[in-house]
């Protein structure tokens, strides 16, 4: 991380319950060196015990990343990152219209066999990143889940937590039912975005390609590449590390 990134950032990260006036034990290294460790491990796809030495012990930093992930302290500082980003753009920090889409990725030896699945579609062995994201790309909302978990599914669990949308773009995959229960359940427009007959080849298509741009960005992290994780609460996690350090990115470029 960069002296202008961290300048952007430094602010944003949770603070410990020791600095509210609450019990707690002084935290033994920095937020920078912890947050540079884990980011090192999510962009370059290392294992915990390969951390170099120039960072603090591995064990020390997988309790930090451990101690974010059960909080929710990553969530946290990750949606402050996002209404900074979406406030420069010029835009109210919570957004009214969003996009759905849904990645599967192979799981390594190492997920095991109740939280994994076989999509037959995309002919994948693993799991299935469902996200929401808002039309800058920027990420919403992601849920893990097995490969055979279809998408109609996870987005009746994950539409109703985001009170402010009222429209959502989506591809066929979430046609059927699940535009009628939006409508009546939700009040929110959920509008089914299509490839025509007379398609071929790649094509952009309006409002999807923000979620694609978002699918892209995460690829760029080896850590997901592919699932690595134990739990699903951990594959969440790396993804929302990898979203902050795009964006974290992008305001030091702003500020610069």
């Amino acid at each position: 991380m960069t002296d202008a990134e961290w300048s952007v950032v430094r602010s944003l990260p949770p603070v410990p319950a020791r600095m509210n006036g609450k019990a707690g034990q002084p935290e033994g290294y920095c937020h920078r060196q912890m947050i540079d460790a884990i980011r090192y491990l999510v962009d370059n796809g290392i294992k915990w015990r390969a951390m170099p030495a120039d960072f603090p012990a591995w064990d020390r930093v997988y309790a930090f990343f451990r101690r974010w992930r059960d909080h929710r302290l990553i969530t946290e500082f990750h949606d402050r990152l996002r209404s900074r980003v979406r406030e420069g753009e010029g835009r109210e920090t919570e957004p009214t219209a969003a996009i759905v889409d849904s990645q599967s990725v192979r799981a390594a030896a190492s997920v095991p066999a109740p939280s994994r699945g076989f999509d037959g579609a995309k002919n994948i062995n693993g799991r299935k990143r469902h996200l929401i994201v808002d039309c800058l790309g920027l990420l919403l909302m992601v849920l893990v889940t097995p490969a055979d978990v279809t998408d109609r599914d996870a987005a009746c669990g994950m539409l109703p937590r985001h009170r402010t949308i009222r429209l959502v773009w989506a591809d066929g995959g979430y046609a059927g039912r699940l535009v009628d229960w939006a409508r009546n359940k939700l009040r929110l427009t959920l509008e089914i975005v299509k490839r025509g007959d007379d398609m071929h080849g790649f094509v952009v298509l309006p409002r999807r390609r923000c979620v694609e741009h978002t699918l892209g960005w995460l690829m760029r992290s080896r850590r997901l590449a592919r699932d690595y994780e134990t739990r699903p609460a951990t594959s969440e996690a790396v993804v929302h590390w990898s979203m902050a350090m795009l964006m974290g990115r992008r305001l030091a470029r702003r500020r610069t």
